[in-house]
């Protein structure tokens, strides 16, 4: 296959990597974590999804992107009690992946984005994004796949609770895997919740407890209500607005910084 009909980052060689870097792909790097979703789904859904995900709109738009192999770990320390899930300390995220975008950078590539599957992960990949702009001459945007076309995707599902393991996220790994679903096992399951706060950071004010404290299942949702065909209808909702979100982003502009200093700044200062 030829650059431009290749959207993942490491099947090309480095020769065809100058050629990506001329064509000016965006590069978008994956985060998701290992962790428990419920009796009915596999330790990989966040990585696989967003994985998926990615790749679908590389098979939609090869000639414009670039998918890195994603990051299988995220912060998790609040799902530990449940056995399998792995927790990585913020700090730790948040440096490796600037490296990762950081590489990209050096390498030539202006415009890269995170495409997060994880809600936890959602503050880390902002800081993220902030830090490779601040630090690189390249932009760099971050975002939950789950964010684009919500308010649609809503209008999809039955059930009146969607966080984790629920009808949105069982109802895109039947359409991308059945097989690996044990739907059998599919339970309905909802947290403490408080006029201003609920113990899964789903209100208004952010709080995350241990779930071990609130759920002996590791599910807050109904996952008993989806299907793969709702899955599908999700999916072509989030690649809708991921391809017009592609599209703007490809032309954003990246302006020359001007110094409004009167007086000439100190700028040997390194933070």
């Amino acid at each position: 296959m030829s650059v431009r009909e290749t959207y993942e980052y490491n099947r090309l060689t480095w020769p065809e990597m100058n050629d990506a870097i001329e064509m000016q792909k965006v590069v978008i790097l994956p985060t998701g974590s290992t962790e428990q979703h419920g009796p009915h789904m596999p330790l990989d859904v966040d990585l696989f999804l967003a994985t998926s995900v990615c790749h679908e709109l590389g098979r939609r738009a090869p000639d414009k992107v670039l998918v890195l192999p994603a990051i299988p770990y995220g912060l998790n320390m609040h799902h530990i009690d449940f056995p399998g899930t792995i927790h990585i300390q913020p700090d730790h995220f948040i440096d490796f992946c600037v490296d990762v975008t950081k590489s990209v950078a050096y390498h030539g590539f202006k415009r890269i984005a995170l495409v997060n599957g994880h809600g936890s992960n959602g503050p880390m990949v902002d800081l993220v994004a902030r830090r490779t702009v601040l630090e690189t001459p390249s932009i760099c945007c971050a975002f939950t796949y789950i964010s684009l076309g919500w308010a649609e995707a809503l209008k999809v599902l039955e059930s009146e609770v969607h966080a984790h393991a629920d009808e949105y996220e069982t109802s895109l790994y039947l359409y991308f895997a059945k097989e690996r679903v044990r739907f059998d096992k599919a339970v309905f399951g909802n947290d403490h919740v408080g006029q201003y706060m609920s113990s899964d950071s789903t209100k208004t004010v952010r709080f995350n407890d241990f779930w071990g404290r609130w759920t002996k299942t590791g599910v807050h949702g109904d996952p008993a209500k989806a299907t793969p065909e709702k899955g599908k209808q999700i999916l072509e909702i989030v690649m809708k607005h991921m391809l017009a979100w592609l599209d703007e982003y490809r032309v954003w502009p990246i302006e020359a910084r001007s110094d409004q200093h009167r007086l000439p700044a100190q700028k040997e200062i390194r933070w």
